[in-house]
């Protein structure tokens, strides 16, 4: 049942069935029904595989799913190099998953023999061909296949079917601090929006705000573009310079802006001026009802009515 690892460089981009040996539908279906079974306790999931992120409501849908029908595309695994007689997910952690909510004993299964190289780059397609990565999972992968596999951004765009230009655009993503790419691993921040504060020195506060603001990629731009301009000056976050010298803010400022900003539901921004030990506390806000509750706040009094009209 096994069979030898494709040749590096081997247009991997028909995705599971050129692994399967059928180039044809019918031809993948009929191997397909000829896959092997195994328990589900004797597979785990591949130490290469990209995708870290598994929604439960995903899962769940899926498990509901292979209740009613069972599982239709078998799981690509490869012998575990660890425990003999047990196996790897190569492709299909996902149905694997779903299979143990819906309490399945045995799951079927395509057994080969895959280098490391070769079973990134077939999870790689498989998820990038599904859209189940987001793009700091996606960015990792191709940064693995470069560092660790020797490849370069061609290679991995004729394996992939990606542009190399999407590759250059995605890994350059991995250089945000780490804040950033968590927002746009969780979904809160787009790759355009985050591209647009690649080499901001406090893209993590920037990124914070774009999400807090609801700002466009556009307007995003046109904020990051006006802060450039007036590098003489430190600008808030509004684009509008204060005045004072440039320079980052220190974590401890940083952090008391988010709480503050958490207490009120406002943006907050504090400025500190280590020359004069003087500063400011900006909140901004969109309605009068929004100032109304801040000065209630200040004054520590009770709830002011609520404006008519």
């Amino acid at each position: 049942m096994n069979a030898a690892a494709p040749p590096k460089g081997r247009q991997l981009g028909r995705g599971l069935s050129a692994l399967l040996g059928g180039d044809e539908p019918a031809e993948a279906a009929a191997r397909v029904r000829g896959a092997a079974t195994a328990p589900v306790e004797y597979l785990r999931p591949s130490r290469v595989q990209p995708r870290r992120a598994f929604a439960r409501e995903e899962i769940e849908s899926l498990a509901g799913s292979i209740r009613e029908r069972g599982i239709l595309n078998p799981i690509l695994v490869r012998p575990d190099p660890d425990a003999e007689g047990r196996f790897e997910i190569v492709a299909g952690e996902r149905r694997w998953r779903a299979a143990q909510l819906a309490q399945l004993h045995e799951v079927p299964v395509v057994v080969r023999d895959l280098s490391d190289e070769t079973a990134l780059e077939v999870a790689l397609i498989e998820n990038v061909q599904r859209q189940d990565l987001n793009p700091i999972e996606e960015a990792s992968g191709y940064e693995r296949l470069m560092k660790d596999f020797a490849h370069t951004q061609e290679s991995i765009s004729r394996i992939i079917g990606k542009s190399r230009a999407h590759l250059a655009n995605i890994m350059r993503l991995l250089s945000l601090p780490v804040a950033v790419k968590q927002l746009i691993a969780a979904g809160r921040l787009s790759p355009g929006h985050a591209r647009a504060l690649l080499g901001e020195r406090d893209a993590d506060t920037l990124a914070d705000w774009v999400v807090r603001q609801g700002l466009s990629v556009r307007q995003t731009e046109k904020l990051v573009e006006k802060r450039r301009k007036a590098p003489a000056a430190h600008m808030g976050m509004d684009g509008g310079a204060n005045g004072r010298a440039a320079g980052p803010k220190d974590p401890d400022t940083l952090a008391l802006e988010r709480s503050l900003a958490d207490q009120l539901g406002l943006r907050v921004a504090i400025d500190f001026d280590p020359r004069t030990g003087a500063g400011r506390i900006a909140v901004a806000y969109k309605t009068l009802e929004q100032l109304d509750e801040v000065i209630r706040r200040l004054r520590r009094g009770p709830p002011m009515p609520t404006r008519e009209g």
